[in-house]
């Protein structure tokens, strides 16, 4: 079937959605907001709002507010997220490079007996010296200025790895005893802390590029830690559920260990609070606000 559906304007745009039920109490203002806010991106935040999707038919009562209240709590969202994953990333790369470097020398990074036979690590090694070549860190020009060696010792490298390439060289760590070193501080096994790292680079590239969280389903999942910290493993829900929330109680955890007095927590339950959304549609089970994770401290 060829796609013969006509571009609309946005007054058309508008009365069509009033022709299906949406009540607009503001038409300048959904005018001024559809044209900064694809339609086609609004949609997905009216969706849970219809009544018939064949039809598209809103449910009674619904109005442009109502969509709009769900499109910017998760623009917000998605901004707090980007803030403590990047909180967790650098504590990653401190860990790893400081154990690395610590048993097995500045330039360990090198030496691909040290990491998975499964893993191309002269592939890898390339990808590092490609990024170091282009790299305008001040810091990057200085050791190569300096120093012979053609690469910098894995504390300078790692401030310019990717989160992505990060996750694959801890993952890809070969011994189990070195991995599970990094993942101590975390209170964390070394398979929960690789598989967690996967997710969050998942997570994180959906922020960067703005694409809704609120109540996606996510492909690539963290593995649920079945012992450990109490607080922790009674606030998950099992595996299965490929919502957010597990995500979100781990981050959490994780803060709590970074950054004891950290304000994340709150900034996230006054956000929910804010804008008063569904947050079964992210996940989180009837019980949430009973789990010790969940209270302010």
């Amino acid at each position: 079937m060829r796609f013969t559906k006509p571009a609309l304007s946005f007054d058309d745009q508008l009365d069509r959605l009033v022709e299906r039920g949406l009540t607009v109490p503001d038409r300048p203002r959904a005018l001024h907001y559809l044209r900064n806010i694809n339609y086609y991106r609004l949609g997905a935040y009216w969706l849970p709002f219809e009544a018939d999707h064949a039809t598209h038919q809103f449910q009674a009562g619904t109005s442009f507010e109502d969509v709009l209240n769900l499109y910017v709590f998760d623009r917000e969202f998605r901004l707090l997220l980007l803030d403590v994953i990047e909180r967790l990333e650098v504590s990653v790369r401190t860990q790893w490079a400081y154990h690395m470097a610590h048993q097995y020398g500045p330039h360990c990074y090198l030496d691909w007996n040290l990491f998975s036979p499964r893993w191309n690590h002269f592939q890898r090694l390339g990808s590092l010296e490609r990024e170091v070549a282009k790299s305008q860190e001040t810091f990057i020009r200085h050791l190569h200025s300096t120093y012979e060696e053609p690469l910098p010792p894995i504390w300078a490298l790692v401030e310019i790895l990717t989160f992505g390439q990060l996750s694959q060289w801890y993952k890809n760590t070969r011994h189990r005893e070195d991995r599970n070193a990094v993942a101590r501080p975390y209170g964390l096994d070394e398979t929960i802390l690789a598989s967690l790292l996967h997710h969050l680079t998942t997570v994180r590239n959906h922020c960067a590029h703005h694409a809704r969280l609120w109540n996606r389903e996510f492909t690539v999942l963290p593995k649920v830690p079945r012992r450990g910290e109490a607080a922790l493993v009674e606030s998950l829900q099992p595996n299965g559920d490929r919502r957010i929330y597990n995500t979100l109680a781990m981050i959490l955890y994780l803060m709590d260990q970074v950054s004891p007095n950290h304000s994340w927590r709150s900034r996230l339950l006054r956000l929910i609070e804010d804008y008063a959304v569904p947050v079964q549609d992210m996940g989180f089970p009837g019980d949430w606000q009973s789990h010790p994770l969940w209270l302010v401290r």
